[in-house]
């Protein structure tokens, strides 16, 4: 089956791991910023995480330079807009992008300007290419639990004017949902839509807790829920839309290959299931090449594609209108 012309949902995508070589050595030209090379290729190297990755946590160093570029209204603006121009190559109808608003504060930037940037370079993107948009905003994990009231008091003027949800993002440990049960209730009330990164390297338990302490109505990545029969059922009887990145799982060793990801073995049992890139240029990855890929090896039928789009317009943090737009691009 051809995906590529296919209408696509992705709810499940940093932005921060989403630049182009060529913008990035297009700013650094610009900003007299100092690296070690200038050469395509070597940017790149320093861009994608390569294939052998050994951890979650080497794969997060690939987003340095990109975060250290992202630091003007301009530079923000240009990202968010060139991404959702690429995602519209791919018949991309709908995505949801997220990004730490406090990695962008290095050159003076308040929150609500770092976020009205992004939002300004989604919507020309809109007005260009189609592709409707919303915004996530991450909280940080390893950062101190007090610092996300500054980006949830922040983004609140912007809610249902481009931003939908709150996320918590960083490297996981066991437990980290306890912290954050006050900040997650207090964007609750604001309005915030919550999804959450949990389960993705070994611990199910956090994705019990993202959902019962934080009120996760989406979980990113879920893979370690597999082999837990108890969140698997809770996931089930809540829900929950789970945003699955299998590159991304391979490549961070949450997954040992794509042969044993679960995703497909997710979809049968009537999960809701999202397919999404996680981050398209650390991961050297499209949703279509995504598709592929889980076709080529867990051979991924018509309906099975079906029923992941249906799944991620259910569980997108979209107004009925859009939703309702979405579902006449594939029924």
């Amino acid at each position: 089956m051809k995906f590529e012309n296919l209408p696509k949902v992705e709810l499940h995508c940093h932005l921060d791991g989403c630049l182009r070589v060529d913008t990035v050595l297009d700013i650094i030209e610009k900003e007299k910023i100092a690296v070690d090379s200038k050469e395509y290729e070597e940017m790149k190297k320093i861009l994608v995480v390569p294939d052998d990755c050994p951890s979650l946590d080497e794969y997060l160093k690939r987003f340095d330079l990109p975060v250290k570029l992202m630091q003007s209204r301009e530079n923000l603006k240009r990202i968010a807009y060139e991404l959702i121009e690429d995602v519209s190559k791919e018949n991309v109808k709908y995505i949801e992008i997220r990004f730490a608003p406090l990695f962008h504060k290095e050159k003076g930037m308040k929150v609500p300007e770092i976020i009205e940037s992004v939002i300004d370079g989604l919507k020309e993107g809109e007005r260009d290419f189609g592709v409707k948009s919303n915004l996530i905003l991450s909280l940080l994990r390893h950062m101190p639990v007090d610092s996300v009231y500054e980006v949830i008091e922040g983004g609140r003027e912007f809610i249902g004017k481009g931003v939908v949800a709150l996320d918590l993002a960083g490297g996981e440990v066991e437990g980290f949902a306890k912290a954050f049960e006050e900040p997650f209730k207090l964007g609750r009330k604001y309005g915030y839509r919550v999804t959450i990164h949990a389960g993705e390297t070994g611990f199910s338990r956090n994705v019990k807790d993202a959902i019962e302490l934080l009120g996760a109505e989406r979980i990113g990545h879920a893979v370690a829920i597999e082999k837990d029969k108890e969140v698997y059922e809770l996931v089930r009887k809540k829900n929950v839309t789970l945003e699955m990145c299998p590159k991304s799982n391979v490549q961070t060793k949450a997954v040992k290959e794509y042969e044993i990801h679960p995703i497909k073995k997710f979809l049968d049992d009537n999960l809701n299931v999202n397919l999404s890139t996680d981050n398209r240029t650390v991961s050297n990855i499209t949703l279509t090449e995504e598709c592929n890929k889980i076709d080529e090896i867990h051979s991924l039928s018509k309906e099975d594609f079906k029923k992941i789009y249906l799944n991620s317009v259910e569980g997108a943090f979209c107004d009925r209108d859009t939703k309702e737009w979405l579902l006449k691009e594939i029924l």
